[in-house]
C-alpha cells in the first residue's frame, strides 16, 4: 500500500512538469525557441555592449540588478496586483538606456499568471509559464498605444519570449533576448 501511495506521488509529479514543459513547447514559435536556446550568448553580448557605451550610473544599475539572487516562484509569493515597472535596453546603439518607471498589472485568470503594461508608449500582454521554481517563461506580444493588444504568435514583429526571475520580496524581472526592435536584450524590471 504504502509503495503503491508513493509510486501515484511520483506519477502525479512527473505528469504535472510534463504539462508545464509540454504547455510551453505546443505554444512557442520556433524562432523564440531558438532564441531562448541562444538565451546565455545573447545575455553575454548584450551586457558586454552595454558596459562598455553605457553611462557609469546606467552601468551601476545594471552590475546590481544582474547581482541579485534569483529567488523561487513559490507559495509565498503572489505576483498578482498593480506594479511600477520599467523598460532597460541593451547592446546596439544606445549601447544602454534605462526609460522612466510606468504601470504594469498582473492578473490570475485560473490558469496562471498574465501581465500586461498599462501605460508608456510601448507596451505587453503576455502570459507566463513555470520553467523552474527559479524561473518563469514569458509568452507575450508587444504593442503601442493605442493598439489593440495581440495574442502570443501573432508574428515576429510583435511576439515577444523572454525568462522572468524574482529577485526580492516584491521584485521580479523578464530578460527579453533578441527583441524584434532597437536592442540585443531588453530587461523589465518590477517592482511593487
Amino acid at each position: 500500500m504504502l509503495r503503491a501511495g508513493f509510486a501515484t506521488i511520483i506519477l502525479i509529479a512527473c505528469t504535472t512538469v510534463a504539462q508545464a514543459d509540454g504547455a510551453t513547447t505546443r505554444i512557442i514559435t520556433k524562432p523564440d525557441q531558438a532564441k531562448l536556446d541562444k538565451y546565455e550568448e545573447t545575455m553575454g553580448t548584450a551586457v558586454e555592449e552595454a558596459k562598455k557605451g553605457g553611462t557609469p550610473t546606467d552601468v551601476k544599475w545594471l552590475e546590481e540588478i544582474l547581482a541579485k539572487p534569483h529567488l523561487p516562484f513559490g507559495e509565498d509569493f503572489d505576483m498578482t496586483g498593480e506594479w511600477k515597472c520599467r523598460t532597460a535596453k541593451l547592446g546596439n546603439e544606445p549601447a544602454l538606456v534605462i526609460y522612466s518607471w510606468f504601470k504594469c498589472r498582473v492578473t490570475d485568470d485560473g490558469s496562471g499568471w498574465m501581465l500586461e503594461k498599462t501605460n508608456g508608449s510601448q507596451r505587453t500582454k503576455g502570459r507566463f509559464y513555470t520553467d523552474s521554481d527559479k524561473r518563469l517563461t514569458y509568452l507575450g506580444a508587444g504593442y503601442v498605444a493605442g493598439e489593440k493588444p495581440r495574442n502570443y504568435g501573432a508574428g515576429p514583429d510583435v511576439d515577444q519570449v523572454g525568462y522572468a526571475y524574482r529577485t526580492a520580496k516584491n521584485e521580479f524581472r523578464i530578460q527579453f533576448p533578441a527583441p524584434a526592435r532597437e536592442s540585443v536584450m531588453d530587461i523589465l524590471e518590477l517592482k511593487r
